[in-house]
């Protein structure tokens, strides 16, 4: 039976716990102020940027922007789901949660989603079972260890088989009492286009069990062991399997990941295993996919370093530079004048000898000459640098246009001495003064609007660093009404987030205003109840800080704010009036100057709804 946890309780469990305890076995603690700080677990860093509120019981990272309380710090260290999470703490704690049924609806999709975990686990004994046991399963044991696959790693990564024919797995489903139905919205069967009955979907095929953060099975892989096509099938997206989201082997490899501090990334299901059986256990794959934001995303709370790991191949070096363009955008989004921050993102790429993929290579060479190729890999520029010269040559044209390609990039890069030295090299490749390089750099960033380096890159950072004028005047009111929730109701009485023309901060406020139960409470609770980690953590950044409210001076900040919009208003209409006026009298110069000013009113507006917008689709 499927449960739901009381706020009650949830207040139960934060109120006996104190964080700085929870945290503390996790990161090296060093009070400081009202504070503690020290090297973030979510990713990698030498100062310490990691700031503990034992008084609020939050925790924000101003390196990474990672934030929340409690619960959001065990589910982003553990890779856990919130119930886990608090299941966690209350058993630590000594809290009792007692049972209480989710509402028929709640408990049917919960119910669903059971089923959908228990089906794919007995899929995954079915195809172990054929692999050991059915005559056919010898054929690709035999394939598997002829490719120097240990028995024992095949165990450990649960390996299968699906015999040839159309309803092996049904067959065996059927004798559990799993429906068909079951079976096709979990992916691993097929309804026939005449309506007649289902197929199973994996046939004659090695199959590989796709695991979540938590160990549970959400899909399969298959790989056929001839000439075959296709070479690989997967399951399709289900309501527990969402391939960006998932990466092959995170489940077995998030711990090696924390404790190297980096993560090797491959695209294939043998290269991943052959690493993993070589020693190197910090290493996952993608499922059939490019890397995506979200899979950027969940490997940053767990490695500092990313090597991505291709083949030297054109499908491999097409695919690198794929991956690099997600990878870049994640961290960096020129509309928005981000800077890339190497400290926080560090990328390597990995392009192998011709003639090998990582299973090839391990086999060949083993686990110590691959660590020492990796130790060489470039970094994302280098590797863009020698992209674009391989792709455009050296000729005058091709020159310009390895310059082309490289602005933008080398402009981001956040430490002007990396910049430097990578206009250095860029200038020497292309046999150019590094003089012209840095030139075209400063006119690139002058014409994108870029700002200049050395600005924080955390999401919630950004915003903060970008605010001007009314920005940052609606971030401290966002920050008031965290950090004094008291002053609640009259913003809400009085409209001010009607006034707010930043798209983001009003959906901050907008978040607050909807979780307040009608009476103040801590910053932790109300964290506890918002669903978007991202603004989760833009709200942790804001509630961080330490300015001291009080109900006047609450009071002052709203009256200020919307008096000045008022003002701002006002002085519109007035200067339309004059402007009627003025063309009444026919004054040529008064009309010129008033429409003049008008105008730059106007360009003012378009900005900040510019602004607004960019924060929107960031």
């Amino acid at each position: 039976m499927a449960n739901y946890i009381s706020e009650d309780k949830l207040s139960e469990i934060r109120n006996a716990l104190d964080i700085v305890d929870v945290v503390s076995e996790t990161v090296l603690l060093k009070k400081t102020g009202k504070n503690f700080v020290g090297l973030c677990p979510f990713h990698a860093e030498k100062t310490p940027s990691f700031t503990v509120s034992p008084d609020k019981q939050i925790y924000y990272c101003f390196g990474c922007g990672s934030g929340g309380n409690v619960f959001s710090f065990l589910m982003k260290r553990d890779g856990t789901p919130f119930g886990e999470a608090v299941r966690t703490l209350a058993r630590r704690c000594g809290v009792d949660i007692p049972e209480r049924s989710l509402s028929p609806d709640e408990q049917r999709r919960v119910s669903e989603r059971e089923r959908l975990f228990e089906a794919n686990r007995q899929a995954l004994e079915c195809y172990r079972q054929a692999l050991w046991h059915h005559s056919e399963g010898k054929q690709a044991l035999t394939y598997l260890e002829r490719r120097g696959f240990l028995r024992a790693t095949l165990e450990v990564f649960q390996i299968g088989f699906a015999p040839p024919g159309w309803d092996y797995l049904l067959g065996s489903m059927a004798r559990k009492k799993i429906t068909p139905a079951l079976l096709e919205k979990a992916g691993l069967v097929v309804g026939r286009k005449d309506g007649s009955g289902f197929y199973d979907r994996f046939r004659e095929r090695i199959i590989f069990p796709i695991f979540d953060e938590g160990g549970r099975v959400v899909g399969f892989g298959g790989r056929v062991m001839d000439d075959s096509t296709p070479k690989y099938l997967n399951s399709p997206e289900t309501p527990v399997y969402t391939k960006r989201k998932v990466l092959y082997g995170l489940n077995r490899a998030k711990e090696a990941c924390r404790s190297a501090g980096s993560v090797f990334i491959v695209e294939g299901y043998l290269d991943l295993i052959a690493l993993h059986q070589g020693g190197i256990e910090n290493a996952v794959a993608t499922l059939g996919t490019a890397l995506a934001p979200d899979h950027v995303r969940l490997l940053t709370r767990y490695a500092g370093r990313m090597v991505l790991v291709y083949d030297s191949d054109e499908a491999g070096i097409r695919s690198a530079e794929r991956c690099i363009d997600i990878f870049w955008k994640e961290h960096v989004d020129f509309r928005r004048g981000d800077v890339f921050r190497e400290d926080q993102a560090d990328t390597r790429i990995l392009v192998l000898p011709e003639g090998h993929d990582p299973d090839s290579f391990m086999n060949r060479y083993g686990a110590e000459a691959f660590k020492r190729l990796a130790q060489s890999a470039p970094g994302i520029i280098s590797f863009m640098i020698d992209s674009a010269v391989a792709r455009h040559g050296l000729s005058t044209e091709g020159k310009i246009r390895v310059v082309s390609d490289l602005q933008a990039p080398l402009t981001a890069v956040n430490d002007s001495v990396a910049r430097a030295l990578y206009a250095k090299q860029l200038a020497e490749r292309v046999g150019l003064a590094e003089a012209v390089i840095l030139e075209r750099l400063n006119e690139h960033a002058g014409r994108s609007g870029q700002r200049p380096a050395g600005v924080p890159a955390g999401a919630a950072g950004r915003a903060v660093t970008r605010a001007t004028g009314d920005e940052r005047f609606e971030q401290r009111i966002i920050a008031m009404m965290l950090q004094f929730p008291e002053i609640l109701p009259e913003v809400v009485d009085r409209g001010i987030l009607g006034y707010f023309t930043n798209d983001r901060m009003k959906t901050l406020g907008e978040s607050i205003v909807s979780l307040w139960r009608g009476s103040p409470e801590s910053v932790a609770g109300l964290l506890e109840r918002v669903e978007d980690a991202a603004i989760r953590e833009q709200l942790a950044f804001l509630a961080m800080g330490d300015e001291s409210w009080n109900l006047k001076g609450c009071r002052t900040l709203l009256t200020r704010f919307v008096e000045g919009h008022q003002k701002k208003g006002a002085r519109r209409m007035a200067i339309q009036k004059d402007i009627e006026a003025a063309e009444k009298a026919q004054n040529d110069s008064e009309i010129k100057r008033l429409l003049g000013e008008k105008q730059k009113m106007a360009v003012r507006r378009e900005k900040q709804k510019m602004a607004a917008r960019r924060e929107r689709e960031g």
